[in-house]
């Protein structure tokens, strides 16, 4: 008795669409053996199952249903299918199916049934013609075996199978071994000689199993790549080599000394190090384990050298053969290790002999105990191009195609002219931001050219509403129809119901509905989706005599149809293939509705029913569809009629220009577009702006509409399979509108039928095999021969060779793409490749293809440079003479009438070079910025080495005076920068010298000055690039961003564009999450190799935080650069460059406007205690001073914080343990000691390993170690160096360049300390003294703040920069701050961020317990969202100190305060909009005081 299948196995979890065949699949039989080892289930099924599902089904029910048991389920199905199906019918649907079934079954049988050509020469006789071999033959009888079981047993279609061999000719012979893959991949993606591949592929096919007793396994085996037998490698004794000779293990990386001979080198040239050797290499991916000793060759990846305390040195590389990787150690003595470092070089292949052995420390397979290492040649595959006549790509991604291209665009660049290409396109998906590294990779007069374009995504909003108007009148008559089919393509697939409706005069006046007998089985899916099956048009009229009926029902009328080019297609194929004229008039109710329904998200056809509210019942029935689009279409007249008083058809012409709305909700096409000449590159950078800023809907779509109005200069070309004329091709289009397509294109593009292999893996793709996909090739030569347009090969290169796949693999799989394993051959072929691929179009017409059309694009396209190389700065009106106003006007306030030479000089010898250089439009732009702020109120601090600038001082950019220290009378204006007393202070601060009252008139002399030199701005000649960075306060920068288009004008300033890149960090997670998703374990170093080649590849796009790029009145931003939204974030009004700020800044002025907390500190200080920051708090304070020497000012001990021994927590630049501990090792004295200090906190190898340990020896003291860049310049300088080498040397320095060997000479030749050149050499990175003392002025104030004011200090501290305070943990008292504070210091090494910040904001809290203040409870109706305030004497919290109650959560409780009185819990949560869990931790803190849960009163309350 049979049972439905779902009723037997109730509980299985499979897909919803498998559920859904299931339903109509019976249970015949279960049965099991005694051991209940294995489980046999019978089924019946009316539809094919494919053997996928089968095997899916399998394993399913062995899994879930017997979990954890070792149980073979095998199911044996039987069907009962219509009949429709025939012995040939049921092999064209059922041969995929087939082939699985056989590939489980035999790799041999597999092939012979792949590579036959089938063919029914009877009804129920199928002959099969495959070439003759001996393996064939004899193999052929289980195949026809297998296959006529198949028909008869399984399916009930009895069928004879025969095989014809025929002998192939030695030619064809020839040609396929030449047509072979250079590479084929292995299951872990790695390259292995095709020729082995053929070897390992012939080898799995002569031993079959046995198959006496051979089932099917319970489920579908994860299909294993080519794996090399045994055979292959040879008999090595072993799987992994020769097996170690005992105590013959080489070197041991230098270990036991005693007893061991002297370290000797082979005489052999090819040893680079220890003993000469010979054998068989390993591959690497075959060490398993503990192996003994084996011969490796490898690539060096990673070289590190670590000096142990023992005094030997450790050597570590990684090595890999491309197949794995593995690490070598090495241990190396004194006499061993210039060998060693000689034969170890990054990037270097050898050949090295050791021992495998399991690490002590990470637990890793290493090799050690190192025999030997020789020279190896690059074994790595290297293709060369050899043909006389070399092609040119035209379709190429870098790493800038989001997420998919894997290649740096200069290797791909140094590719195509190692092969001797002319020319290659770059064509990233949606964006240009490898232009200017593509730009880079040529050389001066380079001859290779690059083609600078886009592959776009194109949006037709040129599709007319109306097709093929003859301006009908809308109460003419027309036939709304709708078809049913057996799938999508009108040419292989077929009509099976035909429904229609006849409107005239805006009524239904006639109705069609025919079933068609389609010939062939109706597919499960199309029956499921229109509950049309088989038995149902078994006895229908066939589609000759259906078709006409229509076309008659048709007549005249205007066709309308819902998607109308999906059913026309239909109806004009058939028309054509039965010999009919068909040439209607055809409306679209999609893309009307698009126009007259705006605000739909979806134009399916139920989604337009619904709002227009038009019944639709059995949707996806061709009589229910047609009714229903046409109640639609009838809702549709009336608008037109109404709205836009409308009688015609060629009146909705005015909607074929479609709004943005429609564009962002339109499918998209790809399109490749190249710059033809720089008008065309201007062009080309105007569509890519519009497509990010204007039309970005999960990708930046083009418009046609907008390509065709500036399509001048630019070349237009087809696209991959996702373009509009492939996929028009792959759904049948009519031959109309083929001919649109291709008259829009200038070329039309084919790709590798690899490229699109993955077609046919896809069920519902109307591709069936690789004939197809040739033929839709063969079908765009053609469009391209009839209509002259030229047809271009290209590769769609995404990586630029075979084995780069893993990396986007890997990426693909990161985001989800379930095919990310079955990676397309998107890599760079040669010439002959190419050829190659398109052989089967003829070799006259691959050579046009491959070679002729890709040249003569390329000879299109002019050489031009993606950036502009001119300078471009902006341009405001008498800049030179106002700066120099300014300037002087200034300095006449400071020093009075007559001037003193030093600052003449100065101002003058600036002047000349700012002016004549053309930089004092930037120091306009700053001074305009900077007063503006001042102006409203907040401070701006200079950051960079602009405060080497005397005229930034005096224009007002910085206060940082770079004049020698010295006094100033602001009454009389007496000055001294003379006098013996003021030159002691040389090179220190004038805040360093003692007071001192004015000789002449006996009012406190202003002490000034930093020494700072100006050419560590500009240079000694003064034409150094200036680079002016401003501080604004963080809550201040937008109003001077907001200010830069007051000065420039609206439309002339952008925000500098970033680009963000998979970093290592996270393209290890996705390396490491990819092998262990896949059940294999890989060592770090493997992963970290392939880690490399996925770092790069773009994710996102940002903006700089703080830059602003001036574009020049008069010029457009076009010509420079692309422009888009940061992160292409469409609610955002912020528009930057589309390439990043550093490619365009040689031609662009880019402005730095950061935000800082600093300024925004200063600003709260001065509102809570009326000081004005600058004029009232002297930088000479001896209080202030002592905070960075003890804690006495602060009025307690140490011991009293913690054991901190400085007052500096919190200060700016000198709060964390870090700076202290310098503060601590250095004893600063002076304010210009800070300087220095903070000059070494900034930068890199500059405190740490080098002036700290020589501060430590004493061959050094604070003044005299490098702690900022301009101490190298003035060092020099006065050892007696040139002025322009010296200030070279800086620069060098700075950057972490080091030392020339000639330099060094020179430097010892006048006498520079060793320890002196010892430190440059260290040091990668330095401050300029300019931007540390601004810092240090800064901080200072709010450290003077911090002694004299210091609940003013906290409230401001706490408000602005504490990031991890919270009320409960910090403000219940000090002894339960002190309990939570132990606790954290306990776990400090476990913290997380936040936590770490916490307990930095606990140790200031504590401090200020310490000195006596205290908090205040908050109270609901008086504290403010983010600032702590002074309420009597105390402090009260803000608002968001709360967890869990943000910034807007917290101005949402102040703005509900302001309202009134909160009546309970209740009525606080729902005005405050706060969360019931942040009102209970409120409540628990006695915020809320009394207040009842809700504001329901109780007869008991009026008691």
């Amino acid at each position: 008795m049979e049972k439905p299948f779902l009723d037997v196995f109730p509980g299985l979890h499979i897909g919803e669409e498998l559920k859904e065949l299931l339903k109509l699949v019976m249970v015949e039989k279960v049965a099991m053996p005694k051991d209940r080892s294995s489980l046999r289930i019978y089924i019946v099924s009316p539809r094919l199952i494919h053997k996928k599902n089968i095997y899916s089904m399998e394993e399913g029910i062995a899994k879930q249903l017997f979990p954890g048991r070792s149980i073979r389920v095998k199911i044996q199905e039987k069907y009962r299918l219509s009949a429709q199906y025939t012995p040939q019918k049921l092999y064209e649907v059922y041969k995929d199916s087939i082939l699985m079934e056989f590939k489980q079954f035999g790799m041999i049988e597999f092939n012979i049934l792949r590579k036959a050509k089938a063919e029914f020469t009877a009804e129920d006789t199928m002959v099969m013609t495959i070439e003759d071999n001996m393996i064939y033959r004899e193999r052929s009888r289980e195949v026809v075996r297998v296959l006529e079981k198949i028909f008869a047993e399984r399916c009930g279609l009895p069928a004879e199978v025969k095989f014809d061999f025929f002998e192939k000719k030695k030619e064809e012979y020839e040609m396929e071994v030449m047509e072979m893959p250079k590479v084929a991949p292995d299951l872990k993606g790695k390259p292995i000689p095709a020729a082995a591949a053929m070897q390992q592929e012939t080898e799995a096919w002569v031993t079959p199993p046995d198959r006496a007793n051979r089932e099917a396994p319970a489920g579908p085996s994860k299909e294993k790549k080519q794996e090399f037998s045994k055979k292959t490698f040879g008999d090595r004794g072993n799987a992994f080599g020769k097996a170690p000779k005992s105590g013959n293990f080489g070197f041991h990386g230098g270990g036991r000394e005693g007893g061991r001979m002297p370290y000797r080198k082979s005489e052999n040239p090819d040893v680079l190090f220890g003993r000469d050797f010979d054998g068989e290499t390993t591959e690497i991916h075959e060490i398993a384990g503990e192996i003994g000793e084996v011969i490796l060759r490898g690539k060096i990846l990673r070289v590190e050298k670590r000096e142990l305390k023992s005094g030997k040195k450790l050597l570590i590389f990684d090595l890999t053969d491309f197949t794995d990787s593995i690490t070598v150690k090495m241990f190396l003595r004194e006499d061993q290790e210039a060998d060693a470092d000689g034969a170890v070089k990054e990037g270097s292949f050898i050949r090295i002999k050791g021992i495998t052995t399991i690490d002590r420390f990470d637990g890793e397979l290493t090799i050690g105990s190192i025999a030997g290492i020789k020279r190896c040649e690059d074994f790595t595959s290297r293709r060369e191009d050899n043909a006389p006549v070399k092609r040119v790509e035209l379709h190429c991604h870098t790493k800038m195609s989001d997420m998919d291209g894997v290649s740096e665009v200069k290797d791909i660049i140094k590719r195509a002219k190692k092969w001797g290409m002319p020319a290659l396109a770059v064509t990233d998906h949606g964006c240009v931001q490898a232009f200017p590294d593509a730009n880079h990779a040529l050389e001066k007069e380079d001859t290779f050219k690059v083609i600078y374009g886009v592959e776009g995504y194109l949006v037709d909003d040129m599709k007319e509403i109306v097709e093929n108007s003859g301006n009908q009148s809308l109460d003419g008559t027309f036939v709304v129809f709708d078809i049913e089919t057996t799938g999508f393509s009108p040419t292989k697939n077929k009509i099976i119901e035909i429904g229609a409706v006849k409107v005239t005069d805006g009524r239904i006046v006639d109705r069609m509905d025919e079933f068609v007998n389609p010939e062939v089985p109706i597919p499960f899916e199309i029956e499921r989706l229109t509950g049309i099956n088989d038995a149902m048009v078994m006895d229908a009229p066939g589609i000759e005599v259906i078709l006409p009926k229509f076309l008659e029902f048709s007549g005249d009328a205007v066709l309308v149809a819902h998607n109308a080019s999906f059913d026309v297609s239909f109806i004009s194929h058939n028309a054509s293939v039965l010999g009919y004229a068909f040439h209607p008039t055809v409306m679209d109710t999609v893309t009307l509705a698009r126009v007259l329904l705006p605000n739909l998200n979806r134009y399916k056809l139920d989604t337009v029913a619904k709002a227009l509210g038009v019944s639709l019942e059995n949707h996806h029935r061709a009589v229910d569809d047609a009714e229903a689009t046409a109640g639609i279409f009838l809702k549709f007249v009336e608008m037109l009629k109404t709205r836009y008083d409308m009688k015609a058809l060629d009146d909705l012409n005015v909607f074929n220009k479609v709004d943005d709305a429609a564009i962002m909700k339109m499918p998209t096409h790809h399109v490749i577009i190249l710059a033809k000449n720089d008008l065309g590159r201007v062009n080309l950078y105007r569509l890519v702006s519009w497509s990010h800023v204007r039309f970005f809907q999960r990708r930046p779509r083009i418009p046609k509409s907008l390509l065709s109005q500036y399509r001048e200069g630019l070349i237009i070309g087809s696209a991959c399979e996702a373009g509009e004329l492939y996929q028009a091709i792959l759904r049948g289009g009519t031959d109309a509108e083929l001919q649109r397509l291709v008259r829009f294109y200038d070329y039309l593009e084919i790709q590798p039928l690899g490229n699109d292999m993955f077609m046919l893996r896809d069920e519902k793709s109307t591709v069936n095999s690789v004939e197809d996909l040739k033929n839709i090739n063969r079908k765009i030569v053609s469009l391209g021969e009839q209509f002259g347009k030229p047809v271009c090969a290209t590769c769609d290169v995404h990586f630029l060779d075979p084995e780069d796949e893993i990396y986007r693999r890997i990426l693909m799989a990161g985001q989800g793409f379930k095919d990310s394993d079955e990676q397309a051959p998107l890599f760079l072929r040669t010439t002959e490749e190419m050829l190659s691929e398109f052989e089967y179009l003829g070799s006259d017409k691959a050579y046009e293809v491959v070679v002729t059309n890709t040249r003569k694009i390329a000879d299109m396209c002019e050489p031009i440079a993606p950036v502009r190389p001119d300078k471009c700065p902006p341009v405001i009106e008498n800049s030179d003479e106002t700066l120099r106003n300014i300037c002087y006007n200034r300095a006449h306030e400071m020093y009075g009438e007559n001037l003193p030479k030093i600052v003449v000089d100065r101002l003058e010898k600036e002047l000349h070079s700012i002016i004549s250089n053309g930089f004092a439009v930037m120091y306009i732009i700053a001074q305009k910025l900077v007063w503006k702020s001042n102006e409203d109120g907040y401070l701006v601090g200079s950051r960079g080495s602009v405060g080497s600038s005397f005229v930034a001082t005096m224009s007002g950019i910085t206060e940082v005076n770079p004049l020698s220290p010295h006094y100033y009378c602001t009454r009389c204006h007496y000055y001294d920068f003379d006098s013996e007393e003021v030159k002691k202070y040389g090179g220190m601060a004038g805040c360093d010298m003692p007071d001192k009252l004015c000789p002449v008139c006996g009012h406190p002399l202003t002490k000034d000055g930093f020494d700072i030199p100006f050419e560590t701005f500009l240079g000694f000649k003064g034409d150094k690039e200036p680079d002016i960075d401003l501080n604004f306060s963080g809550e201040y920068q937008s109003r001077a961003h907001d200010y830069t288009e007051v000065i420039f004008g609206k439309g002339q300033t952008f925000r500098a564009g970033t680009i963000g890149t998979l970093a290592d960090k996270t393209a290890f997670g996705y390396v490491k999450n990819y092998f262990e998703e896949h059940g294999e374990r890989k060592r770090n170093c493997e992963i970290n190799r392939i880690v490399q080649g996925c770092v790069g590849v773009r994710r996102t796009t940002g903006q700089h935080p703080g830059g602003i790029v001036v574009l020049p009145l008069g010029e457009m931003i076009y010509s420079f650069t692309p422009v888009q939204h940061p992160a292409n974030d469409m609610t955002t009004k912020t528009i930057t460059t589309h390439f990043d700020y550093h490619s365009i800044d040689h031609n662009l002025l880019k402005l730095d406007i950061l935000g800082h907390d600093d300024p925004t500190m200063i600003r709260m200080l001065q509102d809570l205690i009326g000081l004005d920051p600058v004029k009232d708090i002297p930088l000479d304070s001896r209080e202030v001073m002592s905070l960075f020497q003890s804690t006495d000012a602060l009025g307690i001990k140490p011991e009293d914080i913690g054991g901190c021994k400085l007052g500096a927590l919190g200060v700016p630049e000198f709060g964390t343990d870090f700076a202290m501990q310098m503060l601590i090792d250095t004893k600063p004295k002076y304010f210009s000691d800070l300087v220095r200090i903070a000059g070494l906190a900034h930068g890199t190898d500059v405190w740490l390993g080098n002036a700290q340990t020589l501060i430590q020896e004493g061959k050094a003291t604070i003044q005299t170690a490098i702690c900022t860049r301009d101490d190298i310049m003035i060092y020099l300088i006065q050892m007696g160096l040139e002025e322009g080498l010296s200030f070279t040397i800086m620069e060098s320095v700075r950057k972490g360049k080091g030392l020339k060997p000639e330099w060094e000479e020179e430097m010892l030749k006048h006498g520079v300390p060793d320890w002196y050149i010892w430190s440059c050499k260290k040091i990668k990175y330095m401050f300029p003294k300019a931007h540390a003392a601004a810092y240090v002025m800064m901080a200072w104030r709010i450290a003077y703040c911090k002694v004299f004011y210091p609940l003013a200090y906290y409230a401001a501290f706490f408000s602005i920069r504490a990031s991890g305070f919270s009320y409960e943990l910090m403000c219940q008292g000090r002894e339960r701050l002190e309990f939570h504070l132990a606790d954290y210091k306990k776990r400090g090494d476990t913290l997380s961020k936040k936590e770490q910040d916490t307990l930095r904001d606990m140790r200031i809290v504590q401090e200020m317990y310490a000195r006596g203040f205290e908090f205040i409870p908050i109270d609901i109706y008086r504290a403010k969202a983010r600032h702590f305030q002074i309420v009597d004497g105390k402090l009260m919290p803000s608002l968001s100190s709360i967890d869990g109650l943000g910034e807007k959560a917290a101005e949402g409780v102040v703005e509900a305060a302001g309202d009134g009185p909160f009546l309970s819990k209740e009525d606080f949560r729902n005005r405050a909009k706060v969360s019931k869990t942040v009102c209970d931790l409120m409540a628990d803190l006695n915020i809320l005081g009394d207040l009842p849960e809700s504001n329901q009163l109780s007869l008991f309350d009026f008691g």
